[in-house]
């Protein structure tokens, strides 16, 4: 084997490495690990194995929590040089997102065992993919620091103007995130928020910050 083919498998197996160093990858695992803790430690805390209902706000909040993780993580101090790069950066973007909402899907998953159309794990997945849609979203449309603010605003919005208000053929399109795991018109919404801000994302990347 020559010298240049070492070099070339050596960078090939480097790749995803530096990759995931240059997003903080590593750190957005150990995040998302903590919130995942954090959801079992709250869910248990209020006592939800009494009522579903008393599970909404973790199942509102902490895909919440998770997707801005997720978002944070999609920032790069060298988005020139990724820009300029040769290699096909799309299928790169889409394992990292896949990865990362998945990795928190099943971990929020675990604080909501039960009940499973109330509110348990099909909510707390359909939650998960909708905030990160919207949050990935923003990272192409605003950056990855400000991809949080946009679904905070919404999921705030939701939670606290929709209490007690399910079932409703209006309110279920807009306040998606605090219906049962069962609502087909949730998941639909959810859905679409995760294919078009995930497609968006792999398609333009996260925008560089400081640009006009």
């Amino acid at each position: 084997m020559s010298e240049l083919s070492v070099y070339y498998d050596r960078s090939r197996a480097s790749g995803p490495l530096l990759y995931a160093r240059s997003r903080a990858v590593p750190s957005a695992l150990a995040v998302l690990l903590a919130t995942g803790v954090l959801a079992v430690w709250a869910a248990h805390g209020l006592d939800a194995y009494v009522d579903p209902l008393r599970r909404v706000p973790v199942v509102a909040l902490a895909p919440l929590l998770a997707a801005a993780v997720i978002g944070a993580s999609l920032h790069t101090a060298s988005d020139e040089l990724d820009r300029t790069a040769v290699r096909p950066w799309w299928r790169v973007r889409l394992a990292h997102l896949l990865a990362l909402t998945a990795l928190a899907a099943a971990l929020l998953s675990a604080a909501v065992l039960g009940h499973a159309s109330v509110f348990g794990p099909p909510a707390m997945i359909r939650n998960t993919l909708g905030c990160t849609g919207v949050t990935v979203a923003s990272a192409a449309l605003l950056g990855a620091r400000l991809s949080w603010l946009p679904a905070f605003g919404y999921v705030g919005a939701a939670y606290l103007g929709s209490a007690g208000a399910h079932g409703r053929a209006g309110t279920v399109v807009w306040a998606w995130p605090v219906q049962p795991g069962g609502d087909t018109g949730a998941w639909a919404v959810a859905l679409a928020a995760f294919v078009v801000g995930g497609a968006l994302y792999v398609v333009r990347g996260a925008r560089a910050q400081g640009r006009a």
